[in-house]
């Protein structure tokens, strides 16, 4: 019981920390900067890295404009389904349960967004790559360190298969 009091303290932490960052980051941006306009914090990187204030009623790479409304349920759906797998990944490593905490985070930080002002603010510039945010970044990372934790577990399991001196029990021996 204490261990998953402590996995859901992590999941949750890291979901809270995002999600005020990113609700912070936003608010910043929307207070100081006006639609299409761009700020340029790194002087030698202008023009290719900028903050630029853009209001997104879609999904990532500006695919699904004006389904506003559809993305809310899914960030909702994911919200839940990471929340209900995180039982099940108490004894997953840490970075699979890690990831669980970033994708929630920017899954929340994203609907907070689309329910106080019907879109997502969107911010951050990288040369032609589509505008994004923290909590489109966290997800990205999430299912990154996600995809990782996953790759580094089936090599655990391959290494543990071949190992030539694991010695398997016949139905002789049992």
């Amino acid at each position: 019981m204490k261990k998953a009091i402590h996995n859901y303290l992590l999941l949750f932490s890291i979901a809270l920390v995002i999600v005020v960052s990113d609700q912070w980051s936003k608010h910043l941006i929307r207070a100081n900067l006006g639609l299409g306009e761009a700020f340029y914090p790194i002087s030698f990187l202008k023009p290719f890295f900028r903050f630029t204030y853009w209001e997104n009623t879609g999904a990532a790479f500006g695919l699904f404009q004006n389904t506003n409304i559809f993305l809310l349920v899914v960030s909702i759906i994911m919200s839940v389904v990471i929340i209900y797998s995180f039982h099940k990944a108490m004894d997953e490593p840490l970075i699979y349960r890690i990831s669980l905490g970033l994708m929630l985070g920017g899954a929340i930080g994203n609907a907070i967004d689309r329910i106080t002002l019907g879109f997502v603010t969107d911010f951050i510039a990288v040369g032609r790559f589509p505008v994004f945010n923290i909590a489109d970044s966290c997800v990205t990372i999430g299912v990154g360190l996600m995809l990782l934790a996953m790759l580094i577990h089936e090599r655990q399991e391959k290494q543990t298969n071949d190992d030539p001196l694991q010695i398997e029990k016949t139905d002789d021996e049992s």
